[in-house]
């Protein structure tokens, strides 16, 4: 074991921690005042529900041994097994422990995520059972196939460096299910922002977080980290830039909260991808997020017509697929032995394992999140009444108010 390595996963480990809270502030920023409070109650319950079920069954089955190619075993619930001691499957430089806990804030993450696409007419009983079941349902699975010793995409070959597909397509996914299910909000066309610089600080302290997300998933201080390192700023900095330019071309004028969501969806892009592809690369990547992802939520959801609230599908679940993708493309082995070369560096095998991953887990998350959240609706309503709609959730479900005169 390796202290410098423990004290660098460590602070990566709070980093991400950080990034909830920072989600939380991002997205009341967006909704109605009447709703800020409910918005981000969501955040704060996937904090408190996933860390519990993470140690009791969620980390096991997500990377315990013991399981198949689709689910991890039981030799890890309740952490049993799991210490300070290394485990060479993993890490061999950091406490077991320590891995868990990182990997802990990656699957607190990706429901505060999807919580975007639903907000404002969920009922808070039915999110907090929902995200109970599919994050041992659906999240474990998949983490699972991709980073887990023995998971059927890891084995195929399929790269995903820091969550694209784990936890950004995943949520984003699930986020879009919720979101046509639960139906759309009233007067939904016409809501706007309630506090833009709310917004903005939670979206500054998620690229600070991000750092901790992509860099520390290197598990080391080293070569590749610092190389993700560059990628993720250098995307989230094209990513504005891509956005910025489509929206100023097409709208006349460049809004703050394009800035952030550009900058959001080049961070989503180059996720998967940070650790196996050059800095010039990042460039690219990041821009053409930025612009993909405004059009998946100003083009793409008008004519579809459904009500993604703030945008889980449209920046995580679009900006995870293109990150995917240019994974296969531009992933090469000068960067990273460790993975593979992409289409345009001589090995177009890479692109189809991408796009298996990302077929699979699209209809994998789809489907089961619709089965589940069906099944909470026969034990509970799942979406307010309109006239708790009317008067806003933090009031008619919390009992409390953001905001005094």
């Amino acid at each position: 074991m390796q202290m410098g390595d423990s004290i660098f996963v460590f602070l990566a480990t709070v980093m991400v921690m950080l990034m909830t809270p920072g989600l939380a502030l991002f997205y009341s920023g967006m909704v109605r005042s009447k709703n800020v409070l409910s918005t981000t109650m969501h955040s704060y319950g996937s904090i408190a529900i996933v860390s519990i079920l993470w140690i009791i069954i969620g980390y096991s089955l997500s990377f315990a041994p013991g399981g198949n190619a689709w689910i991890g075993g039981f030799d890890w619930v309740g952490l049993k097994g799991v210490s300070f001691k290394p485990n060479p499957d993993y890490s061999g430089t950091i406490p077991h422990n320590l891995f868990m806990m990182f990997q802990l804030m990656f699957a607190v993450l990706a429901p505060a995520i999807m919580s975007g696409a639903l907000a404002e007419r969920m009922r808070f009983s039915a999110f907090i059972l929902f995200t109970s079941l599919w994050t041992v349902i659906v999240y474990a699975p998949v983490a699972h196939w991709v980073w887990g010793v023995g998971g059927w995409l890891r084995e195929l070959g399929a790269l995903d460096f820091a969550g694209g597909t784990v936890v950004h397509i995943s949520s984003g996914v699930a986020g879009l299910v919720l979101a046509i299910v639960l139906r759309k909000r009233k007067n939904a066309n016409t809501t706007t922002p309630h506090n833009l610089p709310l917004a903005v600080l939670g979206a500054g302290i998620l690229w600070f977080g991000w750092f901790g997300f992509n860099v520390g998933s290197a598990l080391s201080l080293n070569d590749v980290a610092m190389i993700a390192f560059v990628n993720t700023n250098t995307a989230a900095a094209a990513g504005i830039v891509g956005w910025i330019l489509v929206e100023w071309f097409l709208n006349k004028k460049p809004t703050m909260l394009g800035a952030i969501s550009g900058a959001l969806a080049g961070l989503v892009a180059i996720t998967p991808a940070c650790g196996f592809v050059t800095p010039f690369v990042s460039i690219l990547i990041g821009f053409i997020g930025g612009a993909i992802c405004f059009w998946a939520i100003f083009s793409l959801k008008a004519k579809l017509g459904y009500d993604d609230a703030l945008d889980a599908f449209g920046l995580h679940g679009i900006g995870g697929t293109w990150g995917a993708i240019a994974t296969g493309l531009f992933a090469t082995t000068s960067v990273n032995p460790a993975g593979a070369n992409g289409l345009f560096y001589g090995d177009v095998s890479l692109l189809w394992k991408q796009i298996i991953a990302i077929i699979a887990t699209y209809l994998f998350v789809a489907v089961v999140t619709y089965i589940i959240i069906k099944c909470v609706s026969i034990f509970m309503p799942i979406r307010v009444s309109d006239d708790e709609e009317a008067l806003g959730l933090d009031i008619t479900l919390h009992g409390e108010k953001a905001y005094h005169e």
